[in-house]
């Protein structure tokens, strides 16, 4: 991870990851056919168990504000503070150049996150969390926010640091209505 991140994926090259690793290049060959599979797996290994347990949604006992809250302060921990998030942005500067890699990551980790994103969307439509029924179309707006912050961290964040969590409690007000507080 370290070498991808230091160097991107184009620049990386499997004699650098094995030295790093201490091993041969040859190791290398009898796990991965390429540094392809290897950063697939790399995402598989880092990426994809988090996706996994934000997306693993518990019963919706309580609004669905509450639910897409925990969701994304759980992706803001988890992603946007670590190396995870840097891994990320590899894939958002690298993905148009390299388009398998960018399919994998629709794939193992978009998609899902999409989907859990549109489930939560159609409950709140269905339980008139949420006026704007158009937003089921659009899941990606639910989850702007959190891809901004990522973006934003690794560019601007010396010259304006950003509080993710408060725009996202902004964001959510305008999609779910400012809370109201008692």
């Amino acid at each position: 991870m370290e070498e991808f991140i230091a160097r991107g994926f184009a620049a990386t090259r499997l004699d650098d990851i094995a030295k790093r690793a201490g091993v041969a290049k040859g190791t290398i060959y009898l796990h991965f056919k390429d540094k392809e599979s290897m950063f697939e797996e790399l995402v598989r290994i880092v990426i994809v168990p988090v996706v996994a347990r934000l997306t693993a949604l518990p019963p919706p006992t309580g609004s669905v504000r509450d639910l897409v809250e925990g969701f994304a302060s759980n992706f803001l921990k988890e992603i946007i503070g670590t190396r995870r998030g840097d891994l990320v942005r590899l894939i958002v500067a690298e993905g148009p150049r390299f388009p398998s890699v960018a399919d994998f990551y629709y794939r193992e980790v978009v998609s899902r996150g999409m989907a859990a994103m549109r489930g939560l969307i159609e409950l709140g439509i269905a339980r008139g969390e949420i006026q704007q029924k158009n937003l089921a179309s659009y899941p990606q707006i639910l989850v702007a926010p959190a891809m901004i912050a990522v973006i934003w961290q690794s560019l601007f964040a010396r010259h304006a640091p950003l509080d993710a969590q408060e725009m996202l409690r902004v964001h959510l007000d305008l999609i779910f209505g400012e809370r109201r507080t008692t």
